[in-house]
């Protein structure tokens, strides 16, 4: 761990205890991730495999730390001939594309400001996000719809000045990306030295209402993602880990960036257009993955597979995050592959802060335990710290210190900003409750609770007993408005496919029965609705509040 060192006052632990009490970093003043981690990397293992790219069509390339440090050098050389100057926006769209390791690394060498987003933008998102954030450039995946977007938006965009694609198309006026890096000169490391506290990379994120807020992170945030990568992956210098997630989301630099680079281990992208879990499995099978980190909705179509016609020996450890998971999923992987997954619970305002580490054993459905980087509680709505088995706001209490990891603010946006962040106390919105042990069981958002006849229902509870019914492939659990119950639960289910021929109404009352007698009578789902699939987040998690956006307009 010759990077760790640097970073962390210990680096190993004997235990869980061990852990809570001494983890401590060290940080340089002016941290740069990509000077300090990657490059250092190139410096004392130039040969290390830091990267394994491969695709849907068969390509496959590999990248050393050495390499990886020359094509950001490159990038960086080409972006500051294109004029990119410290704190000037970028917006990256490069979905599992390489060049997005490269510009990011890149951007923070010269000192701009990434913003990863999503190839699903339309243009009224594009137009959105280059006028919130004043994006002076974009460098993006060179395909139709995503090329199509980006240009009906350049009118609308005035702070736009520089399109760059990465193969694909060049419309008139892109810049080429690989003749650009190509041609560039060598790269000087600039007279620029960042402040730890300046603004590194912003993410916008959607809320249940109005326009998706500017999540910005400084130049520590990396600092915080060392406990995500070491002690909740639990990767080591050897690892090949996977990380299904496009770049665009938070998760890829949780799973494919900065701290599995700390770790030394060496991160593998599968580049696919459309997912199937078979072909996850292959390449798991092929290149021998040691390490697995997916959001529930993948290990859900996992298990529906023949586990058995895969050899996944290599595989050491599996984590899950996104959403919780269900307990009956977990059992099934653990039959089938005796790997017991692990759990973890983060945004994209944070790093992970709960999770199930490698001295604990997990408990199939809790989240874990608090990662001992953050100073957590659990509050009431009078305000109370809750008491064991209570449900409680999840807090983060920074009046000792404020953690590595924890955002800066809602760019440009005070008033959000005050509206989670205040008196020393960041909000999550998000319910838990704790057991005995410490441990922590999500609940829902705090407005997907479901209030009915007096009692507070959680999403996930319900969810986790109708995943227990071979009919149900996945399923959303959310609240719709009664005159006496106030709230009564609903439930929009996916079938599996032996079930949706079946007679709908008597399926219906076998689920509402399972329901009853798998948890809490009160609990089970007075409405039913089967659908084809359920809206999600380019993450892969639920949008509960598309579905309550739906029913409120029938």
């Amino acid at each position: 761990m010759m990077i760790l060192d640097r970073f962390l006052k210990q680096v190993e632990f004997s235990s869980m205890e061990d852990f809570r009490q001494h983890l401590e970093f060290k940080v340089p003043e002016q941290f740069n991730f990509s000077y300090d981690v990657v490059d250092a990397w190139a410096e004392i293992a130039p040969d290390k495999k830091a990267l394994i790219w491969t695709n849907d069509q068969g390509e496959y390339r590999e990248y050393t730390f050495a390499d990886i440090k020359d094509y950001s050098d490159r990038s960086a050389s080409y972006f500051q001939q294109l004029g990119i100057k410290p704190g000037e926006k970028v917006m990256l769209i490069l979905k599992r594309r390489v060049e997005f390791w490269f510009s990011i690394l890149a951007l923070h060498k010269i000192g701009a400001v990434v913003i990863p987003a999503t190839h699903l933008l339309t243009k009224k998102d594009i137009v959105y996000r280059a006028n919130a954030a004043d994006i002076k450039m974009i460098v993006a995946a060179g395909e139709g719809e995503i090329i199509q977007h980006i240009e009906a938006a350049r009118d609308e965009s005035p702070s736009l000045e520089i399109l760059v694609s990465v193969g694909g198309e060049y419309p008139q006026g892109w810049e080429n990306f690989q003749e650009g890096i190509a041609k560039a000169p060598a790269f000087v490391r600039p007279d620029f030295v960042n402040n730890n506290s300046d603004i590194s990379i912003m993410y916008f994120t959607s809320g249940t209402s109005g326009q998706p807020k500017m999540v910005a992170h400084d130049y520590c945030y990396p600092i915080g993602h060392i406990v995500t990568a070491k002690y909740w992956h639990n990767l080591h210098e050897n690892s090949l880990h996977l990380t299904v997630a496009d770049t665009g989301w938070g998760k890829a630099v949780w799973g494919k960036l900065y701290g599995q680079w700390f770790v030394g281990a060496c991160v593998f992208v599968y580049d696919h257009e459309k997912f199937a879990a078979g072909d996850i499995l292959r390449m798991m099978e092929k290149y021998h993955i040691t390490s697995f980190c997916a959001p529930p909705t993948i290990y859900r179509f996992m298990i529906r597979e023949d586990l058995s016609r895969f050899d996944l020996s290599s595989l050491e450890y599996c984590t899950i995050a996104g959403e919780p998971l269900n307990p009956s999923v977990y059992e099934a992987f653990y039959q089938a592959t005796g790997i017991k997954m692990r759990e973890g619970f983060g945004q994209t305002e944070t790093c992970m802060t709960i999770g199930t580490f490698p001295w604990m054993e997990p408990k199939p459905g809790s989240m874990g335990v608090p990662n001992p980087a953050y100073d957590m509680s659990l509050l009431t709505p009078d305000g109370r710290e809750a008491e064991d088995g209570e449900q409680g706001e999840i807090v983060l209490l920074t009046n000792k210190r404020k953690p590595y990891g924890l955002f800066k603010e809602y760019y440009r946006d005070a008033q959000k900003t005050n509206e989670v962040y205040h008196d020393d106390v960041y909000h999550t919105g998000d319910v838990a409750w704790r057991d005995e042990d410490g441990y922590f069981w999500f609940v829902g958002r705090t407005d997907d609770v479901i209030k009915s006849s007096g009692y507070r229902i959680g999403p996930f509870e319900v969810e986790s007993a109708l995943m227990t019914h071979p009919a149900v492939v996945e399923c959303a659990i959310t609240g719709v408005p009664d005159e006496v119950r106030g709230q009564v639960v609903k439930a929009t289910i996916v079938l599996a496919k032996e079930y949706r021929d079946a007679d709908k109404e008597q399926l219906t009352k076998e689920i509402q029965h399972h329901v009853k007698v798998t948890t809490a009578p009160y609990k089970y789902p007075r409405v039913v609705e089967f659908v084809d699939e359920l809206p999600k987040t380019i993450s892969g998690k639920i949008r509960r509040v598309q579905i309550r956006k739906q029913d409120s307009q029938q």
